[in-house]
């Protein structure tokens, strides 16, 4: 047994590195028919002995039956969406909003190709890769391990030994080869053709069935270290570096540049050669290099201030306008849509487009009957740029906003720049209220889909909110296509969704301007709904990430007795109205602030801070005046300046561990 045990690993090491050369480096040292054979050899082994394959096995890439859905991951850390910008001028901009936090200090920039996939997290325990998820809403997404399985320029285990949790991002992505060989065997067969590339990996990798995903030819580039167990790293582009070294495909185009002036030279080189990539890309992304000015930057909202995307500009082409939709928003607000010729814009079949409001519309003087210039760039909803004006035939009409809601014949008000539905009962807007407070970011009630919620409201089963968790089995079985099987899932699904955390409850009550980044913030920052409800402007203003306009919003939610009686209903009903908050082991801490910068000589920040928080402590990722200690290591940035400016106490790793011990 001994000796098949060494052959194995032997095998397995073998045909690791031919994957690595071959996925990663692009370079092939061995024929096709010698790697078949060494596979053919390690198969034969594990054939006869099941009892020695493991997870990591080249063999175990594609296994197991198909799926009938995805389990949920938290993210330990939220993967948060990017500033856009489509100029220089807006890049200089957000160059001189990172300056005005960091005293002039000289930054370096890591310049990256945005490549048009899937944003993924990978997730390796002692060199062995055991997860794998999609974005999702950035703090849940999808496990998609199995799938991800599949991709063979992802290691089953890393090249090294690596103690402890490794997690990586990266852009899952199907080159243009892979993409141009399955539209031709579709089309052979008659088949729909995928959209393009980046709908196509998205719908490759959520395959229920790992073994379609397999077939797609997907693959991978790595674009950040978002955990290890190594504290020497001082900037991005040596950590994408380190990771390389573990086996882990990072992009070769990556470059360091010194100014924005290198940058602007960097973009437009791709943005002229890109079609020689073999694989899309919209644009490129820049991030401050020094991880601890990342640190020092922080975030705002949903967004990193030390990244931005700069984007390609804008795909345009005409069409013709047929008319003017409207939609009646959650807040009642009236949108007006372009109903357009059907026209493809980037592989992307558009029939419909952002018209903005009525008083854009007479400004760029669109007509109905108009050739238009739709404009899509990248995830943003196509909206029409204006009209061909030459191409006028003198048969088009102008648009007037109607004066009754088109739902529910109600006055439209105007407010600003918006026209609104005077009716806070209207039935589109209650629709609406409905769908967002179901949807899979807030309460996610499996099931209660648009036109189950458009049944039961008209049934008048549902009539508020909180109508929801009182529908009953007996009631719901009546109903036409439901059942007394899809009746019992539902109600199961409903009560399952009272468990959800606060954040969920929060989103989910769809207040103006809170989306799931912001509840989240919120929920961290209040024990309960109550404490929420209860919090000053001034308490609001404090929370980093949350701006004047957002805490005016959340003020005037609660105002409202309506929305006050709701949340009362709610929770004699018996949905999670608290945050699950870990109880201090002590409280010698509180009351006191902590900023950490550098690298500390033994212990890791994550260690610190959950030190820091189990004794009472708080940590925030600014030095202010309220900052009681800042906790220095090797390489302490401005941070550290700033603290000696304040005058705020310093403590090394020796000295906070000898605080810890003075005050428990």
């Amino acid at each position: 047994m001994e000796h098949h045990i060494q052959k194995l690993n032997d095998l397995k090491g073998q045909i690791r590195d031919h994957d690595y050369n071959y996925y990663v480096l692009n370079q092939s040292l061995i024929s096709d028919s010698q790697y078949d054979q060494l596979i053919i050899e390690l198969k034969r082994i594990e054939n006869a002995y099941p009892e020695l394959i493991t997870s990591d096995s080249p063999t175990q890439r594609v296994g197991g039956e198909a799926s009938d859905q995805f389990n949920s991951v938290n993210h330990t850390v939220p993967m948060l969406s990017l500033a856009n910008t489509f100029d220089y001028t807006g890049l200089l901009e957000w160059e001189q909003r990172a300056h005005n936090l960091l005293d002039d200090t000289n930054l370096s920039f890591s310049a990256e190709l945005k490549i048009d996939g899937l944003a993924i997290s990978l997730i390796y325990e002692n060199g062995i890769f055991i997860q794998g998820s999609t974005r999702g809403n950035g703090l849940v997404g999808e496990d998609v391990t199995t799938n991800l399985r599949t991709i063979k320029s992802i290691p089953l285990s890393l090249t090294h030994p690596l103690p402890g949790r490794l997690e990586v991002r990266g852009e899952v992505y199907m080159p243009l080869k892979a993409f141009n060989s399955i539209n031709q065997e579709r089309m052979d067969q008659n088949q729909p053709l995928l959209a393009n590339p980046r709908n196509a990996a998205s719908g490759s990798l959520r395959q229920l069935d790992p073994r379609i995903t397999s077939s797609r030819n997907l693959d991978i580039w790595v674009y950040s270290l978002n955990e290890s167990s190594n504290s020497n790293l001082i900037d991005h582009t040596k950590s994408l570096n380190w990771i390389q070294g573990l086996g882990l495909k990072t992009n070769p185009e990556t470059r360091v540049c010194s100014s924005l002036e290198e940058v602007q030279q960097y973009y437009e080189y791709w943005m002229n050669h890109r079609s020689e990539l073999g694989y899309e890309i919209d644009g490129i992304v820049i991030k401050v290099n020094s991880l601890d000015i990342q640190r020092d930057l922080g975030f705002v909202g949903r967004e990193p201030r030390w990244a931005i995307a700069y984007k390609f500009p804008a795909e345009r082409t005409n069409t013709k306008l047929i008319s003017i939709g409207l939609n009646v928003g959650r807040t009642g607000s009236i949108n007006p849509f372009a109903v357009l010729a059907p026209v493809q814009i980037g592989g992307v079949n558009v029939t419909n487009a952002s018209l903005h409001n009525e008083e854009d519309i007479h400004r760029k003087d669109i007509r109905i009957g108009d050739t238009v210039i739709v404009e899509r760039a990248g995830d943003v909803i196509p909206h029409v740029v204006g009209p061909v004006i030459e191409s006028r035939t003198g048969t088009e009409t102008e648009f007037q906003m109607p004066e009754n809601c088109p739902e529910c014949d109600s006055s439209i008000i105007k407010d600003d720049s918006t026209h609104r539905c005077s009716n806070s009962s209207c039935p589109a807007i209650f629709l609406e209220t409905i769908k967002h407070f179901v949807s899979k970011n807030a309460l996610d009630i499996e099931g209660l889909g648009e036109k189950w919620c458009e049944i039961l409201i008209a049934h008048k089963m549902i009539q508020q909110i909180s109508d929801i968790y009182k529908l009953k089995l007996e009631d719901l079985s009546t109903l036409d296509r439901m059942g007394e099987i899809l009746a019992s899932k539902l109600i199961l699904n409903i009560e399952t969704s009272k468990t959800k955390p606060l954040d969920r409850v929060i989103f989910g009550l769809g207040i103006l301007h809170v989306g799931s980044e912001i509840a989240m913030i919120l929920s961290q920052c209040f024990d309960s709904l109550q404490q929420l409800t209860e919090a000053s402007f001034d308490d609001l203003i404090k929370i980093e990430g949350i701006g004047p306009k957002i805490a005016t919003s959340i003020q005037q939610y609660f105002s409202i007795e309506n929305n006050k009686i709701l949340i009362d209903e709610l929770l004699i009903l018996g949905l999670t109205m608290e945050n699950s908050v870990l109880t201090p082991a002590s409280t010698s801490l509180t009351n006191l602030t902590f900023v950490i910068t550098g690298t500390l000589p033994n212990l890791s920040r994550k260690e610190v801070e959950e030190l820091i928080k189990i004794n009472g402590g708080k940590v925030t990722n600014s030095v202010t005046s309220n900052t009681s200690y800042l906790v220095i290591g090797e390489s302490a940035g401005s941070k550290l300046i700033k603290a000696q400016e304040l005058g705020t106490p310093l403590l090394t790793e020796s000295d906070f561990l000898n605080l810890m011990q003075s005050t428990s």
